[in-house]
């Protein structure tokens, strides 16, 4: 999948193959934001990948684009916080998870730094890059003896899932499946027992995902603390409202075919039938 054009001094992504998938609308605000960086409005272009990102929130490219151009302006943090998205949908780009070292150590983060420089395989072709970075920080990318090896960093007994942004609340299915919410990004990730991940539902109804609980038949649910509510998410990942008008739900679970519900805002706890 062709993924970068060369405009100037700033890499852009062209349009991908799955670019079928995308609405109409967010594919001509993408493109209306190439368009607007190589006439150098900045300003614009930005103004421009954001609304294909709210017409299409999985918009990969579009993310990309946007980070690199607030890269481009020394927006460092605000790049940083974008870069997270296309790291978030694709955990295996190396590109990304350097520029997530490089505009971390700009931030005088040099921990976060490290940390990500880890993730960098000597097979990548950013390996020199993050060793010349790591050199030049003065931190170690080498991983303790125990995580060699180990897919996604995740142990098979004791052991952590790393990486992960915001995380709050998680569950698993009855096939080894971790579900997990990202409170700051509104997103359900899922991590399967080799320890790949995926995003599994990322979705307007998805909105301060704070705990998530499943029931016997596969369904997840999810209190969402910023819209009041709690959305139900079945198998195949297909979400809907299932509990409307709470005030400020917080913790779940599920006794029977009881779901109970803790509501910080009136200090209660509801109760409802699945």
């Amino acid at each position: 999948m062709l993924k970068k054009i060369l405009a100037s001094v700033l890499l852009l992504m062209s349009i991908s193959v799955y670019a079928a998938e995308i609405p109409v609308d967010a594919k001509l605000d993408y493109n209306q934001g190439i368009d607007f960086y190589k006439l150098g409005m900045y300003e614009r272009a930005i103004e421009s990948f954001r609304s294909a990102i709210k017409a299409y929130p999985d918009y990969t490219d579009a993310y990309y684009n946007l980070a690199t151009v607030l890269e481009y302006l020394k927006q460092y943090s605000e790049a940083l916080s974008v870069y997270k998205q296309v790291y978030l949908r694709n955990p295996n780009d190396y590109e990304v998870i350097y520029k997530l070292a490089f505009l971390s150590s700009k931030l005088d983060d040099n921990m976060k730094a490290a940390e990500y420089l880890k993730l960098i395989p000597e097979s990548s072709r950013y390996y020199k890059s993050a060793q010349e970075l790591a050199e030049k920080i003065k931190v170690s990318t080498q991983l303790p003896p125990q995580q060699i090896n180990a897919p996604s960093k995740v142990a098979t007994h004791t052991g952590v899932y790393e990486n992960i942004l915001s995380p709050t609340g998680v569950t698993t299915d009855k096939s080894g499946n971790v579900y997990v919410a990202a409170f700051s990004d509104n997103t359900i990730m899922k991590i399967t027992p080799d320890g790949k991940r995926q995003v599994f539902l990322k979705s307007a109804l998805i909105s301060g995902p704070i705990s998530l609980v499943s029931d016997s038949t596969g369904n997840i649910y999810v209190s969402n603390y910023n819209t009041n509510n709690v959305v139900k998410i079945t198998p195949q990942g297909v979400a809907s409202v299932f509990v409307s008008k709470l005030d400020k739900p917080y913790g779940l679970h599920i006794e029977g075919n009881m779901l109970f519900i803790t509501c910080q805002g009136s200090n209660s706890i509801f109760r409802q039938k699945l």
